[in-house]
Protein backbone atom coordinates (compact mmCIF):
# COMPACT_ATOMS: atom_id res chain seq x y z
CA UNK A 1 0.00 0.00 0.00
CA UNK A 2 1.14 3.59 -0.61
CA UNK A 3 2.24 5.56 2.40
CA UNK A 4 -0.61 7.69 3.73
CA UNK A 5 -0.13 11.50 3.46
CA UNK A 6 -0.50 13.52 6.69
CA UNK A 7 -0.20 17.01 5.17
CA UNK A 8 -3.21 19.13 5.96
CA UNK A 9 -3.73 20.23 2.33
CA UNK A 10 -2.16 17.75 -0.16
CA UNK A 11 -2.23 18.71 -3.77
CA UNK A 12 -4.65 17.07 -6.13
CA UNK A 13 -1.94 15.50 -8.30
CA UNK A 14 -0.03 14.08 -5.39
CA UNK A 15 -3.22 12.53 -4.08
CA UNK A 16 -4.02 11.06 -7.45
CA UNK A 17 -0.53 9.59 -7.83
CA UNK A 18 -0.64 8.09 -4.37
CA UNK A 19 -4.06 6.65 -5.04
CA UNK A 20 -2.82 4.95 -8.19
CA UNK A 21 0.22 3.63 -6.34
CA UNK A 22 -2.05 2.21 -3.69
CA UNK A 23 -4.26 0.43 -6.22
CA UNK A 24 -1.18 -0.98 -7.98
CA UNK A 25 0.34 -2.21 -4.70
CA UNK A 26 -2.88 -3.87 -3.61
CA UNK A 27 -3.14 -5.59 -7.00
CA UNK A 28 0.37 -7.00 -6.63
CA UNK A 29 -0.42 -8.32 -3.17
CA UNK A 30 -3.63 -9.94 -4.44
CA UNK A 31 -1.89 -11.65 -7.35
CA UNK A 32 0.89 -12.90 -5.07
CA UNK A 33 -1.50 -14.38 -2.56
CA UNK A 34 -3.62 -15.91 -5.33
CA UNK A 35 -0.61 -17.81 -6.60
CA UNK A 36 0.36 -18.97 -3.10
CA UNK A 37 -3.15 -20.08 -2.12
CA UNK A 38 -4.39 -21.43 -5.44
CA UNK A 39 -4.60 -25.25 -5.43
CA UNK A 40 -1.98 -26.77 -7.68
CA UNK A 41 -3.92 -28.32 -10.55
CA UNK A 42 -0.98 -30.58 -11.41
CA UNK A 43 -1.27 -32.18 -7.97
CA UNK A 44 -4.87 -33.16 -8.42
CA UNK A 45 -4.36 -36.89 -7.90
CA UNK A 46 -2.59 -36.46 -4.57
CA UNK A 47 -5.81 -35.28 -2.97
CA UNK A 48 -8.27 -36.84 -5.38
CA UNK A 49 -11.28 -38.35 -3.70
CA UNK A 50 -12.72 -41.77 -4.31
CA UNK A 51 -15.66 -40.30 -6.21
CA UNK A 52 -13.42 -38.07 -8.36
CA UNK A 53 -11.26 -41.02 -9.40
CA UNK A 54 -14.29 -43.00 -10.51
CA UNK A 55 -15.56 -39.96 -12.44
CA UNK A 56 -12.23 -39.93 -14.26
CA UNK A 57 -12.32 -43.63 -15.10
CA UNK A 58 -12.69 -42.95 -18.81
CA UNK A 59 -16.44 -43.61 -18.87
CA UNK A 60 -16.11 -47.31 -18.13
CA UNK A 61 -19.28 -49.32 -17.75
CA UNK A 62 -18.70 -52.97 -18.58
CA UNK A 63 -19.99 -56.37 -17.59
CA UNK A 64 -19.27 -60.04 -18.26
CA UNK A 65 -21.06 -61.80 -21.10
CA UNK A 66 -22.75 -65.16 -20.53
CA UNK A 67 -22.87 -64.54 -16.81
CA UNK A 68 -25.85 -63.96 -14.54
CA UNK A 69 -25.85 -62.38 -11.11
CA UNK A 70 -28.70 -63.00 -8.70
CA UNK A 71 -29.83 -60.68 -5.93
CA UNK A 72 -32.80 -58.61 -4.83
CA UNK A 73 -34.26 -56.61 -7.72
CA UNK A 74 -34.62 -52.86 -7.28
CA UNK A 75 -35.71 -52.38 -10.92
CA UNK A 76 -37.59 -55.12 -12.74
CA UNK A 77 -36.31 -55.77 -16.24
CA UNK A 78 -39.74 -56.64 -17.62
CA UNK A 79 -40.61 -52.94 -17.34
CA UNK A 80 -37.10 -51.49 -17.66
CA UNK A 81 -35.42 -51.93 -21.04
CA UNK A 82 -32.44 -50.50 -22.94
CA UNK A 83 -30.65 -51.08 -26.22
CA UNK A 84 -27.23 -51.82 -24.74
CA UNK A 85 -25.51 -53.18 -21.64
CA UNK A 86 -23.71 -49.84 -21.21
CA UNK A 87 -27.05 -48.07 -20.77
CA UNK A 88 -28.11 -50.68 -18.22
CA UNK A 89 -24.84 -50.29 -16.34
CA UNK A 90 -25.16 -46.49 -16.40
CA UNK A 91 -28.65 -46.79 -14.94
CA UNK A 92 -27.22 -48.74 -12.01
CA UNK A 93 -24.41 -46.22 -11.53
CA UNK A 94 -26.97 -43.41 -11.47
CA UNK A 95 -28.53 -45.05 -8.40
CA UNK A 96 -25.13 -45.25 -6.71
CA UNK A 97 -23.54 -41.86 -7.33
CA UNK A 98 -22.04 -41.38 -3.88
CA UNK A 99 -23.53 -37.90 -3.41
CA UNK A 100 -24.61 -38.42 0.15
CA UNK A 101 -27.38 -40.94 -0.32
CA UNK A 102 -27.26 -44.73 -0.04
CA UNK A 103 -26.11 -46.90 -2.93
CA UNK A 104 -29.38 -48.41 -4.11
CA UNK A 105 -27.91 -50.54 -6.91
CA UNK A 106 -24.64 -52.49 -6.93
CA UNK A 107 -25.25 -55.02 -9.72
CA UNK A 108 -27.05 -55.23 -13.03
CA UNK A 109 -28.15 -57.92 -15.48
CA UNK A 110 -28.92 -57.28 -19.15
CA UNK A 111 -30.18 -59.39 -22.05
CA UNK A 112 -28.65 -58.11 -25.28
CA UNK A 113 -28.81 -60.88 -27.87
CA UNK A 114 -32.04 -60.53 -29.91
CA UNK A 115 -32.03 -64.15 -31.07
CA UNK A 116 -31.19 -65.74 -27.73
CA UNK A 117 -33.22 -63.35 -25.57
CA UNK A 118 -36.41 -63.31 -27.61
CA UNK A 119 -39.04 -61.37 -25.69
CA UNK A 120 -36.50 -60.68 -22.93
CA UNK A 121 -34.31 -58.64 -25.29
CA UNK A 122 -33.36 -55.32 -23.71
CA UNK A 123 -34.40 -56.27 -20.19
CA UNK A 124 -32.27 -54.49 -17.59
CA UNK A 125 -32.51 -55.83 -14.07
CA UNK A 126 -30.98 -53.63 -11.39
CA UNK A 127 -30.13 -55.47 -8.19
CA UNK A 128 -28.76 -55.08 -4.68
CA UNK A 129 -26.37 -57.70 -3.29
CA UNK A 130 -26.33 -58.75 0.35
CA UNK A 131 -22.54 -58.62 0.13
CA UNK A 132 -21.02 -56.72 -2.83
CA UNK A 133 -17.65 -58.48 -2.35
CA UNK A 134 -19.33 -61.89 -2.53
CA UNK A 135 -22.05 -61.43 -5.17
CA UNK A 136 -24.71 -64.07 -5.63
CA UNK A 137 -23.87 -65.86 -8.89
CA UNK A 138 -26.76 -67.60 -10.59
CA UNK A 139 -25.14 -69.23 -13.62
CA UNK A 140 -22.42 -68.82 -16.24
CA UNK A 141 -21.52 -70.48 -19.53
CA UNK A 142 -22.57 -70.67 -23.15
CA UNK A 143 -26.18 -71.42 -22.21
CA UNK A 144 -26.49 -68.16 -20.29
CA UNK A 145 -28.18 -65.34 -22.20
CA UNK A 146 -27.36 -62.60 -19.72
CA UNK A 147 -24.58 -60.05 -19.29
CA UNK A 148 -23.91 -58.94 -15.72
CA UNK A 149 -21.76 -56.45 -13.89
CA UNK A 150 -21.00 -54.87 -10.53
CA UNK A 151 -20.98 -51.25 -9.39
CA UNK A 152 -19.17 -50.24 -6.20
CA UNK A 153 -20.33 -47.08 -4.53
CA UNK A 154 -18.38 -44.79 -2.26
CA UNK A 155 -16.76 -46.78 0.54
CA UNK A 156 -17.58 -50.11 -1.14
CA UNK A 157 -15.37 -52.48 -3.09
CA UNK A 158 -12.26 -51.76 -1.04
CA UNK A 159 -9.83 -54.59 -0.30
CA UNK A 160 -6.65 -54.77 1.76
CA UNK A 161 -3.24 -55.71 0.39
CA UNK A 162 -1.24 -56.41 3.52
CA UNK A 163 2.57 -56.38 3.66
CA UNK A 164 5.12 -56.26 6.46
CA UNK A 165 5.55 -52.56 5.70
CA UNK A 166 1.89 -51.66 6.03
CA UNK A 167 -1.50 -52.26 4.45
CA UNK A 168 -2.52 -50.84 1.11
CA UNK A 169 -6.25 -50.22 0.75
CA UNK A 170 -7.32 -50.68 -2.86
CA UNK A 171 -10.57 -49.53 -4.42
CA UNK A 172 -11.65 -51.98 -7.11
CA UNK A 173 -13.09 -50.81 -10.45
CA UNK A 174 -15.55 -53.46 -11.69
CA UNK A 175 -17.08 -51.08 -14.23
CA UNK A 176 -13.69 -50.90 -15.98
CA UNK A 177 -12.30 -54.38 -15.42
CA UNK A 178 -15.10 -56.81 -14.47
CA UNK A 179 -13.12 -60.00 -15.25
CA UNK A 180 -10.15 -58.75 -13.25
CA UNK A 181 -12.26 -57.77 -10.27
CA UNK A 182 -13.96 -61.17 -10.24
CA UNK A 183 -10.53 -62.76 -9.90
CA UNK A 184 -9.69 -60.49 -6.96
CA UNK A 185 -13.00 -61.42 -5.33
CA UNK A 186 -12.01 -65.07 -5.76
CA UNK A 187 -8.76 -64.35 -3.92
CA UNK A 188 -10.80 -63.01 -1.01
CA UNK A 189 -12.21 -66.50 -0.46
CA UNK A 190 -8.72 -67.85 0.23
CA UNK A 191 -7.40 -67.86 3.77
CA UNK A 192 -3.94 -67.00 2.50
CA UNK A 193 -2.53 -65.66 -0.75
CA UNK A 194 0.41 -68.06 -0.78
CA UNK A 195 2.83 -67.14 -3.54
CA UNK A 196 1.65 -63.55 -3.83
CA UNK A 197 4.50 -61.07 -3.43
CA UNK A 198 6.30 -57.98 -4.72
CA UNK A 199 9.59 -58.69 -6.49
CA UNK A 200 10.49 -55.45 -8.28
CA UNK A 201 10.76 -51.92 -6.90
CA UNK A 202 11.73 -48.75 -8.71
CA UNK A 203 11.45 -45.24 -7.28
CA UNK A 204 10.40 -42.04 -9.02
CA UNK A 205 14.07 -41.14 -9.34
CA UNK A 206 14.70 -37.73 -10.92
CA UNK A 207 11.85 -38.05 -13.41
CA UNK A 208 8.69 -37.51 -11.33
CA UNK A 209 7.90 -35.29 -8.36
CA UNK A 210 6.30 -36.47 -5.11
CA UNK A 211 2.82 -36.02 -6.60
CA UNK A 212 3.62 -38.22 -9.59
CA UNK A 213 3.96 -35.44 -12.12
CA UNK A 214 6.60 -35.88 -14.78
CA UNK A 215 9.39 -33.31 -14.63
CA UNK A 216 10.11 -31.31 -17.74
CA UNK A 217 13.00 -32.61 -19.85
CA UNK A 218 13.39 -35.67 -17.61
CA UNK A 219 13.47 -39.20 -18.98
CA UNK A 220 10.55 -41.61 -18.65
CA UNK A 221 12.74 -44.21 -16.96
CA UNK A 222 14.45 -46.24 -15.82
CA UNK A 223 13.62 -46.18 -12.99
CA UNK A 224 9.94 -46.43 -13.93
CA UNK A 225 8.29 -45.48 -10.62
CA UNK A 226 6.49 -48.78 -9.96
CA UNK A 227 6.41 -51.67 -7.54
CA UNK A 228 5.69 -54.95 -9.29
CA UNK A 229 4.57 -58.37 -8.10
CA UNK A 230 2.38 -61.35 -8.74
CA UNK A 231 -1.12 -62.29 -7.60
CA UNK A 232 -0.94 -65.93 -8.63
CA UNK A 233 -1.99 -67.71 -5.46
CA UNK A 234 -1.44 -71.37 -4.74
CA UNK A 235 -4.72 -73.24 -4.82
CA UNK A 236 -6.28 -71.14 -7.59
CA UNK A 237 -5.83 -71.95 -11.26
CA UNK A 238 -5.07 -68.64 -12.90
CA UNK A 239 -6.63 -68.09 -16.31
CA UNK A 240 -5.24 -65.34 -18.48
CA UNK A 241 -7.47 -62.29 -18.26
CA UNK A 242 -8.76 -60.33 -21.26
CA UNK A 243 -7.50 -56.81 -21.86
CA UNK A 244 -9.94 -54.38 -20.26
CA UNK A 245 -9.00 -50.83 -21.13
CA UNK A 246 -10.30 -47.66 -19.51
CA UNK A 247 -8.27 -45.34 -17.30
CA UNK A 248 -4.72 -44.32 -18.10
CA UNK A 249 -2.06 -45.06 -15.51
CA UNK A 250 -2.05 -42.50 -12.69
CA UNK A 251 -0.24 -42.37 -9.40
CA UNK A 252 -1.85 -45.15 -7.35
CA UNK A 253 -3.20 -47.18 -10.27
CA UNK A 254 -3.16 -50.96 -9.84
CA UNK A 255 -2.85 -52.72 -13.19
CA UNK A 256 -2.01 -56.06 -14.79
CA UNK A 257 1.07 -56.64 -16.89
CA UNK A 258 -0.23 -58.21 -20.09
CA UNK A 259 -2.97 -60.65 -19.00
CA UNK A 260 -1.73 -61.17 -15.43
CA UNK A 261 -1.06 -62.54 -12.88
CA UNK A 262 1.90 -60.11 -12.74
CA UNK A 263 0.74 -56.65 -11.70
CA UNK A 264 2.12 -53.31 -10.63
CA UNK A 265 1.26 -50.25 -8.58
CA UNK A 266 2.31 -46.99 -10.18
CA UNK A 267 4.05 -44.29 -8.15
CA UNK A 268 3.66 -41.75 -10.96
CA UNK A 269 1.33 -40.54 -13.68
CA UNK A 270 2.19 -42.40 -16.88
CA UNK A 271 0.18 -40.76 -19.64
CA UNK A 272 2.88 -41.90 -22.05
CA UNK A 273 1.70 -45.50 -21.55
CA UNK A 274 -1.79 -44.55 -22.75
CA UNK A 275 -4.13 -47.57 -22.44
CA UNK A 276 -1.50 -50.29 -22.61
CA UNK A 277 -2.45 -51.84 -19.26
CA UNK A 278 -5.68 -53.00 -17.63
CA UNK A 279 -6.32 -50.87 -14.55
CA UNK A 280 -8.51 -52.79 -12.08
CA UNK A 281 -8.16 -50.60 -9.01
CA UNK A 282 -6.27 -47.82 -7.29
CA UNK A 283 -4.53 -47.37 -3.95
CA UNK A 284 -6.24 -44.89 -1.66
CA UNK A 285 -4.03 -41.75 -1.56
CA UNK A 286 -3.35 -41.95 2.18
CA UNK A 287 -1.67 -45.35 1.70
CA UNK A 288 0.71 -44.37 -1.08
CA UNK A 289 3.49 -43.74 1.43
CA UNK A 290 3.58 -47.51 2.00
CA UNK A 291 4.13 -48.14 -1.70
CA UNK A 292 6.83 -45.45 -1.68
CA UNK A 293 8.51 -47.19 1.24
CA UNK A 294 8.62 -50.51 -0.61
CA UNK A 295 10.19 -48.69 -3.56
CA UNK A 296 13.14 -47.68 -1.37
CA UNK A 297 14.07 -51.23 -0.35
CA UNK A 298 17.39 -52.73 -1.41
CA UNK A 299 17.42 -53.97 -5.01
CA UNK A 300 19.67 -55.78 -7.46
CA UNK A 301 20.05 -54.46 -11.03
CA UNK A 302 18.93 -56.78 -13.79
CA UNK A 303 18.06 -56.64 -17.49
CA UNK A 304 14.73 -57.90 -18.84
CA UNK A 305 14.22 -57.79 -22.61
CA UNK A 306 16.99 -55.17 -22.93
CA UNK A 307 15.39 -52.99 -20.23
CA UNK A 308 17.25 -52.15 -17.02
CA UNK A 309 15.15 -53.08 -13.98
CA UNK A 310 15.59 -53.21 -10.20
CA UNK A 311 14.72 -56.50 -8.51
CA UNK A 312 14.18 -56.64 -4.77
CA UNK A 313 16.91 -58.42 -2.84
CA UNK A 314 14.20 -59.88 -0.64
CA UNK A 315 10.71 -60.32 -2.15
CA UNK A 316 7.92 -58.80 -0.07
CA UNK A 317 5.08 -61.27 0.65
CA UNK A 318 1.56 -59.90 0.47
CA UNK A 319 -1.93 -61.06 1.26
CA UNK A 320 -5.28 -59.90 -0.06
CA UNK A 321 -8.28 -59.68 2.23
CA UNK A 322 -11.47 -57.76 2.65
CA UNK A 323 -12.05 -54.78 4.86
CA UNK A 324 -14.19 -55.87 7.80
CA UNK A 325 -17.76 -56.18 6.64
CA UNK A 326 -20.00 -53.66 8.43
CA UNK A 327 -22.61 -55.19 10.67
CA UNK A 328 -26.18 -55.07 9.45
Amino acid sequence: MGRRQIDSEPTRWVSLILLLMGVFSCSLVYMFMSVILRPNQDNKFSSISEAEYVENDGGCCRGIDKFELWGAAVKWGTDFKFNSSIECCDACKAMCNGKGGPCLCDSWVFCGNPQACGSKFGECWLKKQNDPLAPDKQQAGDDTIWTSGLVFGKGEGIVKMKTQYGTLHIKLLPECAPHSVMYILELLTMRHCAGCHFYRAESRGQSWDSKGNHLESASFGPPFAIIQGTLEAEGITFKKLPTEECPIIQRGSVAWIDSGPEFFISLANHQEWKNAYTVFGYVLPEDMEIAEKIATLATIPDVWNNINVSVLEKPVPLSVSRVNKPSK
